[in-house]
């Protein structure tokens, strides 16, 4: 089938490397012009492992192509999948302008009946508001229908989810629509969930709110475990072992980031609002979520007091491991508060440094390894569980550093294991350090 992406980012790239890979014709559509310079040169311009790899296959075989020319992408397309950003507004709800502008592209330049797929997480009514503004400007001999089509692409796991997907969701007022996105994703074996429009759209909502949800409170249980003496991964366990609850997203730390969960909650509190319904839940969510991020920084002020002049390493400026991505990552927080207070940070992170010095420039120190980031330093944050992170061994904190202390902000080692190496060691909801003050 000959599909056109919409949007040259993180879930279009993904998307248009997937559909090449089984098999479709797919033109990757976007008018960043340097970007697709860049990627008809086979350049990736995201971090994502495995992608790479897969667009150069593709366009190898002539199965993948990219364009900053709208005629080009649009005029025989069977099937559009707009995959542009959906930004925050001030107010915290989502910008559809990108989608709108995609639409009236799409109305001026197709050629022939098309189903548009909206992967973008847009606000409840999108979908419906988007068919009326093409069907009003295409050609009256043609026919446009609108599909909603959620992704749930985790970064650093995009390639893998979508080959191994727990869902698909498709809403669509229209059978047929809903049939021809649903043979589009055949090769993947994946379970279909077919739904009117709003219901889709909600579940993309609801999904990404949950899991944020799961995780505020975990951290909420992992505080009290800091005053009361409990263990939070004995507790994460014993609660995961249930299947009404299951395992996943009960990791205590110093909580979420990125570009899909603060987004997506406070875009649902405003839709809320817009019906009058105070959704009281999910505002605590963001609240704990909130807090939480100055953990790390709370602990460093109640065990060292005063934090100026000291030399700090922040391990980690990425979101979550295997992206490069820092949008609404916990290490900013920690950084701007390390900095207020006038300590001397080394950063190191294995390929989020480039988007950090775009963001503090020479305020901080950028280093090419976890042994100089750590090299005469006071103290030692751990922020994002890389695997070379994870992996660091221990006996080098006590080499390299003046007198060890470690905070660990994703549980990275074993409390018993840093007690061997005599290590000061600060951990989320675990025995060893006091911490006073949790809140």
């Amino acid at each position: 089938m000959n599909i056109t992406i919409a949007g040259a980012g993180y879930v279009g790239l993904v998307t248009s490397a997937c559909l090449a890979e089984v098999g479709h014709t797919v033109i990757c559509f976007d008018k960043d012009i340097e970007k697709i310079e860049d990627l008809n040169q086979g350049r990736c311009p995201i971090f994502e492992p495995g992608l790479q790899e897969m667009i150069s296959r593709n366009r190898d075989k002539e199965r993948l192509l990219f364009t900053d020319q709208a005629y080009l992408a649009y005029g025989e397309a069977d099937c559009i999948f707009i995959t542009v950003g959906t930004p925050q507004k001030a107010d915290g709800s989502a910008d559809t302008a990108n989608i709108e502008q995609a639409a009236l592209d799409i109305a001026e330049y197709i050629q022939k009946d098309v189903t548009v797929a909206i992967k973008s997480t847009v606000p409840i009514g999108t979908n419906e508001r988007i068919e009326a503004l093409i069907m009003e400007r295409v050609m009256p001999c043609l026919t446009v229908h609108v599909v909603s089509n959620p992704e749930f692409l985790r970064e650093g796991s995009g390639i893998y989810d979508t080959f191994h997907g727990d869902r698909i969701v498709i809403g669509s007022r229209h059978e047929r629509a809903a049939s021809i996105v649903e043979k589009i994703y055949q090769p993947f074996n994946i379970p279909v969930v077919q739904t009117d429009l709003r219901s889709a759209e909600m579940i993309k909502y609801a999904s990404n709110t949950f899991l944020a949800a799961k995780i505020s409170f975990i951290n909420e249980i992992a505080n009290l475990c800091d005053i009361s003496g409990a263990n939070i991964e004995d507790v994460s366990a014993g609660m995961g072992m249930d299947k009404r609850i299951g395992n996943q997203f009960l990791n205590a730390g110093i909580g979420y980031g990125g570009s899909c969960f603060p987004k997506d909650t406070q875009a649902l509190e405003q839709m809320a609002l817009q019906f009058d319904y105070d959704f009281i839940m999910l505002r605590a969510v963001m609240e704990v979520n909130n807090r939480q991020k100055q953990t790390l920084y709370r602990k460093a002020k109640n065990l060292v007091g005063n934090l100026s002049g000291k030399r700090a390493a922040v391990l980690g400026l990425s979101f979550k491991p295997n992206t490069d991505d820092i949008r609404e990552a916990p290490s900013l927080d920690l950084i701007r508060d390390l900095l207020d207070e006038g300590a001397n940070i080394a950063v190191y992170d294995p390929a989020a440094m480039e988007k950090g010095k775009c963001l503090f420039g020479d305020k901080l120190s950028y280093v090419s390894s976890i042994d100089e980031a750590i090299q005469e330093a006071d103290m030692a944050f751990i922020v994002t569980e890389w695997k070379e992170i994870k992996e660091f061994p221990l006996y080098k904190y006590r080499e390299h550093m003046k007198d060890p202390l470690l905070f660990d902000g994703r549980n990275c080692y074993s409390v018993k294991e840093t007690e061997k190496h005599e290590i000061q060691y600060v951990s989320i909801g675990r025995p060893g350090l006091p911490d006073t003050n949790p809140t």
